[in-house]
């Protein structure tokens, strides 16, 4: 028998037959802003502090995307020769642990000669810290991701040079979360090894929220616009950068073949199967594909984890090495997990796990389309790819 990866623990199925019905009428869910975005707003207005400016009310922030956000400052003021400033983190209507939380940044002057722009960032208080491999950054840095570290020097730099000084930017920031502790044991942080503290993250800057069947009923419109557009071939993803990728990959898909389904892997299939499109492509970083193949046709973390054990079993049973399995059975994360099997060029059991997620895709879709999958590794080039011409049996 050819080696699997054994399901995941039961997961509640998802009742997909209800999105096909008319959404009941709802009010328009408010979006919110990202702790990141937070962070950024908190260290513009200590900024103001600390070169003794009087601060706004509120300021505005560069979001990743294009366009500017104002963001309210709740408090400002000097304190220990720096300036400091708190934001309220406002999540919208989405269900965030970080509703409300008070992210709190303190600016001073870095003392270390220097000519050029600098800045050093810290994480204080509330903050958490890498303790594990295989997350966005490395071990020992606080855990404020890379999109919302780049948020925090623009916001900086920008008021820097409309109010600041005719020197080169030289600051130390700290970015610091009362409660944040509290807070981190609310999420998944403690058993990723990242200990102290939540962490900034966002890649837009916005929480953008849906309610389940707000998400299922956009997927399932964005696959009849489709259909009504002609589109015999289409291409789902498990987000906007796998989308950017499948694009890459498949040019010839036009955007309107294009559906984000998110975390609704088997609700989505299930419809565009349905739906009669003779072609169905689908896109996933490797942690989702690992999650896909493992049978979670839900893929949120509220649903679980993927099994790095099992994939460890999977890896013993293809390559014969029990050390780089012992190895992958104890990453921290999924990324790692990938770079570990990179590194040693265990390319078949990535290859293994993209055909059992080609698989399970091909169970949710039925018997109907053709089925093409591929696995990204986390920058986004193609591990796997692989297509299902005919049904399961």
């Amino acid at each position: 028998m050819a080696p699997s990866l054994k399901p995941s623990p039961p997961i509640p199925p998802v009742n997909d037959d209800e999105v096909l019905r008319p959404p009941r009428p709802r009010k328009e869910l408010r979006q919110g802003f990202s702790t990141g975005t937070a962070a950024a707003a908190a260290a513009q207005g200590a900024l103001y502090a600390l070169l003794g400016r009087s601060c706004p009310a509120q300021v505005e922030v560069d979001l990743p995307g294009g366009g500017r956000l104002a963001v309210p400052i709740l408090s400002h003021g000097r304190t220990g020769g720096r300036g400091e400033a708190m934001v309220v983190k406002d999540a919208g209507d989405d269900p965030d642990v970080t509703n409300g939380a008070r992210i709190g940044a303190r600016v001073g002057y870095l003392e270390v000669p220097g000519t050029r722009d600098d800045l050093r960032l810290a994480g204080g208080d509330g903050v958490g810290r890498v303790t594990r491999p295989g997350l966005p950054v490395a071990v020992g840095e606080p855990a404020i991701n890379p999109v919302p570290r780049k948020m925090i020097r623009q916001a900086l730099a920008r008021l820097w040079e409309a109010i600041g000084p005719q020197t080169p930017l030289r600051l130390t920031v700290e970015i610091f979360v009362p409660r944040g502790e509290e807070l981190a044991r609310h999420t998944l942080n403690p058993r990723l090894g990242i200990l102290g503290g939540i962490s900034i993250l966002g890649t837009t800057g916005l929480v953008k929220p849906f309610s389940h069947q707000a998400y299922r009923a956009t997927i399932a419109m964005g696959l009849k616009v489709a259909r009504e557009a002609g589109c015999r071939a289409i291409g789902v993803s498990t987000g906007g950068k796998s989308e950017e990728h499948l694009k890459a990959l498949q040019p010839d898909l036009p955007e309107v073949a294009l559906v984000q389904m998110g975390d609704y892997v088997r609700f989505a299939l299930k419809v565009a199967g349905g739906m009669g499109f003779s072609q169905i492509s689908a896109a996933a970083f490797f942690g989702k594909a690992l999650k896909i193949a493992q049978g979670f046709g839900h893929t949120h973390a509220s649903r679980g984890l993927a099994d790095l054990r099992a994939l460890g079993r999977l890896t013993q049973e293809l390559t014969g090495d029990a050390a780089l399995a012992q190895t992958v059975a104890g990453a921290n994360t999924a990324r790692q997990a990938l770079e570990i099997l990179t590194g040693a060029g265990a390319g078949q059991v990535v290859a293994r796990v993209g055909e059992q997620m080609l698989a399970a895709l091909r169970d949710y879709a039925g018997a109907g389309p053709r089925l093409h999958a591929v696995v990204l590794d986390f920058d986004g080039a193609p591990r796997w790819r692989g297509e299902s011409r005919e049904a399961a049996v």
